[in-house]
């Protein structure tokens, strides 16, 4: 069970560099993130990132096996443009492993 779901805001991402192109959707409060996280980017077109190497749900699933759900903490871009079902099948990959540290970063 995903245990705890926090909230991220920031103004300065990797996603404003123009690395990998999101539109990230918008929230009304921020808070600047407290430790080191790996990203999780869906772009509009649902394609998937891992640490901006792109890869398929299948790979991402391979990726996300070799860390520690207790641990490791991790971050979900999803553009605010894409269909939502990619991003709950993130969600759900997630919550099947286990993993407690898992934040969503938006725009204020």
């Amino acid at each position: 069970m995903l245990v705890l779901l926090v909230i991220v805001l920031t103004s300065a991402s990797f996603v404003s560099k123009g690395t990998i192109p999101v539109k990230l959707p918008e929230a009304g409060s921020a808070k600047a993130p407290v430790m080191k996280m790996l990203s999780i980017v869906i772009d509009r077109k649902g394609d998937l990132f891992f640490e901006g190497k792109q890869l398929t749900f299948e790979a991402l699933k391979h990726q996300i096996a070799s860390l520690d759900p207790k641990k490791d903490a991790l971050l979900i871009k999803s553009d605010a443009r894409s269909q939502f079902q990619n991003f709950v099948k993130v969600i759900d990959l997630l919550k099947s492993r286990g993993f407690e540290k898992v934040s969503i970063e938006t725009k204020r």
